[in-house]
């Protein structure tokens, strides 16, 4: 594995074969994948920590899912992908629809876990409200977002069964700079959706069956607007799909690519 720096992001590049990009979420970084890298094994996977998160969180100026955007096609040129699959989680589910809307010949297929087009519009001032938290609080304010988040956001099955689970949520989100993440947390509140009908890849969308930022019935009109896609709910699953199941995560994606071959 190597990790490039690309316009201050980092990157990381591992494997031989056809290229997988990787795109994370909110709170995350190119970690929530390492679930996944067994079923990945016989690919290049190209997995950025996003501008403003991770170890790419010294940035200036405002983000936004356009950035985002560039960010990922800036990544793609640096290490000579002319085409990948797609593989996206919560936040970077949304970056991954505005990728194959724009640059269908980019986007080979969609592998998506926790998908949003956009946020609704009821959860966009409490997104907000969290960056302002994040700025005002410091360490001490990620603390308590990391644990709201654990509690709101993952299965009660995880919480009471899955304390590494649980542990690596937290530290994913303790771990990022405050401001970045209030930026990022901007990006995702003023987020506008792709045009579905401009995505005709094929798509596997998962969710999780206690995911409440992105649940089966959203999931789930999501796909009836694709042109191809598929979907898979993971029971006693919340929204952090590839960190709480991560087995079910592996066997839905084995399953996608090999109907793709």
């Amino acid at each position: 594995m190597t990790t490039h720096v690309i316009e201050r992001m980092a990157v990381e590049a591992d494997g031989a074969g056809d290229d997988v990009l990787l795109i994370h979420g909110l709170g995350g970084t190119s970690n929530v994948w390492v679930p996944l890298m067994p079923t990945l094994a016989r690919h290049r996977t190209v997995r950025p920590d996003l501008p403003g998160s991770g170890r790419s969180a010294r940035v200036e100026g405002p983000l936004s899912i356009d950035r985002f955007v560039q960010a990922m096609l800036r990544a793609c040129a640096a290490l000579h992908v002319e085409r990948a699959h797609v593989v996206g989680h919560s936040m970077g589910t949304i970056v991954a629809f505005h990728l194959a809307a724009s640059m269908p010949r980019l986007v080979r297929s969609l592998a998506l876990f926790g998908p949003l087009l956009a946020p609704p519009d009821v959860a966009r001032p409490g997104i907000r409200a969290r960056g302002e938290k994040a700025r005002s609080e410091g360490d001490p304010g990620m603390q308590a977002i990391a644990d709201a988040i654990v509690q709101g956001a993952t299965a009660a099955e995880t919480r009471e069964r899955q304390p590494v689970a649980v542990a690596m949520v937290r530290e994913s989100l303790m771990r990022q700079c405050p401001d970045g993440y209030a930026r990022s947390c901007e990006a995702l509140a003023a987020a506008q959706p792709a045009d579905p009908a401009a995505i005709t890849c094929p798509t596997l969308l998962v969710s999780g069956d206690e995911d409440a930022i992105a649940p089966p019935q959203a999931v789930r009109q999501i796909a009836e607007r694709l042109a191809d896609a598929r979907m898979e709910i993971l029971p006693r699953c919340g929204h952090w799909t590839t960190i709480e199941k991560p087995q079910a995560c592996s066997d839905a994606l084995r399953r996608f690519y090999a109907r793709l071959r």
